[in-house]
C-alpha cells in the first residue's frame, strides 16, 4: 500500500489526537494526554500556529503523524524540534516513519535551521535503533527538567 506525505489540515486533527493517545499507550501513561481536538485546531491553525503537522496517509486513513515546532539554541540558531514521530502499530515496518521523517528534515533545510533535535524514551529500542540507522547523534549527557502549569504557577508568584 502506497502512503502519501502531507501537511495536515484541521480535518486531520481528530485521528492526530487517536494517534497521540496511542503513543501515550506505548510510552507507558495512557492517562497522560490532556490536550483535546479544540486545542489542537487552536494551537496549531490559528493566527500565531504553535506547531507544524505533517500525516501519513494511505488510500484509507491516516497512519502516522510528525509534529514539530521551531526552538531557538544560543549556540546553533534557529532548530526544528520533532515532538513525536508517530505509526500506527499496525503500520510500522512499511517505511512509513522514514518518510515522515524525510519531510521533517526537509523542513528544517527549508527553513534554514542548523538543526534537527528530538527525544527518544532510553527504553524504546526500536526507535533508538531506527534513529541510529539514519546517523543521527544520540546524546545521553543531558538531563530533562519539566515544570508543570500548576508547579510554574507557585514558583513565580513566590
Amino acid at each position: 500500500m502506497s502512503v502519501t506525505i502531507r501537511r495536515a489540515t484541521e480535518k486531520d486533527i481528530p485521528r492526530t489526537l487517536e494517534l497521540i493517545q496511542e503513543l501515550a499507550v506505548y510510552e507507558r501513561e495512557p492517562d497522560a494526554v490532556v490536550v483535546d481536538v479544540d486545542e489542537l485546531i487552536r494551537d496549531g491553525f490559528g493566527d500565531n500556529p504553535a506547531y507544524g503537522l505533517f500525516v501519513a496517509e494511505t488510500e484509507k486513513e491516516i497512519v502516522g503523524i510528525a509534529l514539530y515546532y521551531f526552538r531557538y539554541s544560543t549556540w546553533n540558531g534557529k532548530v526544528l524540534y520533532l515532538e513525536d514521530l508517530i505509526v500506527t502499530e499496525s503500520e510500522r515496518g512499511k517505511g512509513y516513519g522514514r518518510k515522515l521523517l524525510n519531510a521533517i528534515l526537509q523542513e528544517a533545510d527549508e527553513q534554514n535551521c542548523r538543526l534537527c533535535t528530538w527525544q527518544v524514551l532510553d527504553w524504546n529500542e526500536p526507535s533508538i535503533e531506527f534513529y541510529k540507522a539514519i546517523g543521527a547523534d544520540l546524546d545521553e549527557g543531558w538531563i530533562n527538567c519539566t515544570v508543570k502549569q500548576d508547579q510554574y504557577k507557585g514558583i513565580y508568584k513566590s
